[in-house]
């Protein structure tokens, strides 16, 4: 009979009732983890700690309504609060995100759920307060590299002492692409207990629809292409860099799904380049109807600085329409061929445009884009999933 697995999923980044997207795909992950019928879990996602739900205090206030218990499809889910102080922040967080999630993971322990190991999401500081807990509790731990964790925070002194540290005493280390996998080894970590495990798609959730229909059912009137660009509005995503293709292509609507800290200066961007009439921000998007949008347009935008392994790209393929994206980190082993979209030799204006050119010249049926992402089903993922548990929780006998 194969093994079965109790593990505590332990991260910042899941979904709450508040932010029903925020790490959504650390939660889809699991569900299809817990598929296999081989892993019972229960979900620790710390959130910092605020004084007042009032909404004019914005993204502060929906972290302090956040419950401190919910069923989310069926997993129990705990949001234990950690006091955060601001400037000096980043270099004590895995300390403070631990000592506030520890005392309820030892009540969790003594209600009688005694898990195999502590499954972490994102290395900085998740990761470093997992191993904190897990010496603790005296239980391993394993964590999974999903991006700035890695390629942003081992830049700074004091979190990449804390990440060394932390590779050296994970049971495995996980990257979401082999570019992070590799710098997880940079960092120190053992290549025998690296593993490089992408995300699937969720090929239910995303598929195509009729292009004018969906336009239709979002109240799309422009006929003409479109592209679409997701993410939260920050210098990172790029979504500023579209904003200046508008000008180069008068033929284009641009519409951004996302919130952000860039929204005002996106709009003045558009509104001096005299392209305001041609730009829609329509503000952060239900998951359940991220399908619509991406069948609506023509060309899905991905310009970010880095990436992990960037889903977006693999749910508008399911979802029948190619990519245009910046090579950067993960992201090259996503959009490997013609069928799938093209990659941008350079981050600006002329890398996008070209290309562009070149899809638009090569344009491939949709029919085959979404092939292309049936190839990256969640049944392999979560296989080498459990293969790692099985191997952690043999060593530690």
């Amino acid at each position: 009979m194969a093994s079965t697995f109790k593990t505590l999923l332990f991260s910042t980044l899941y979904p709450s009732s508040i932010r029903p997207v925020h790490g959504v795909f650390v939660e889809t992950r699991l569900r299809e983890l817990l598929k296999s019928g081989r892993v019972e879990s229960k979900v620790v996602a710390p959130v910092p700690w605020f004084p007042s739900t009032n909404p004019s205090f914005g993204s502060y206030a929906k972290m302090a309504a956040t419950p401190r218990f919910e069923q989310r499809n069926g997993i129990e889910v705990f949001h234990p609060r950690y006091f955060l102080p601001p400037k000096i922040g980043q270099n004590i967080a895995p300390y403070v995100l631990a000592a506030g999630a520890l005392p309820t993971i030892r009540k969790i322990i003594r209600d009688g759920f005694d898990f195999d190991l502590i499954d972490a999401h994102f290395y900085y500081p998740d990761g470093v307060a997992a191993s904190i807990i897990a010496e603790k509790i005296g239980k391993p731990f394993i964590c999974t590299a999903r991006g700035s964790d890695i390629n942003l925070y081992r830049q700074f002194k004091t979190p990449a002492s804390f990440l060394r540290s932390t590779v050296a005493k994970a049971g495995a280390n996980i990257g979401v692409c082999r570019d992070l996998a590799e710098q997880l080894i940079e960092l120190g970590a053992d290549r025998e207990q690296v593993h490089s495990i992408r995300n699937g798609v969720d090929l239910q959730r995303f598929f195509p629809v009729d292009r004018s229909a969906a336009r239709q059912a979002l109240g799309i009137e422009h006929s003409g292409m479109l592209w679409i660009s997701v993410g939260n509005l920050i210098e990172l995503k790029g979504h500023h860099l579209l904003v200046d293709m508008l000008a180069e292509r008068t033929d284009a609507n641009l519409v951004i799904l996302g919130a952000g800290p860039m929204r005002a200066e996106l709009e003045a961007r558009a509104k001096s380049l005299g392209v305001a009439n041609r730009l829609q921000l329509v503000g952060q998007q239900p998951n359940d109807k991220l399908h619509l949008w991406f069948s609506a347009a023509d060309v899905t935008f991905l310009a970010s600085s880095r990436e992990g392994w960037a889903n977006v790209l693999l749910e508008s393929m399911a979802s029948g329409t190619p990519v245009v994206a910046t090579a950067v980190n993960g992201t090259p082993e996503v959009v490997a061929s013609a069928d799938a979209g093209q990659l941008a030799k350079s981050r600006d204006v002329q890398g996008l445009m070209a290309a562009l050119d070149q899809l638009l010249a090569t344009y491939p049926d949709r029919a085959a884009t979404r092939r292309y992402a049936e190839a990256f089903s969640w049944e392999e993922t979560t296989q080498h999933q459990l293969a790692v548990f099985e191997k952690v929780c043999g060593e530690m006998g």
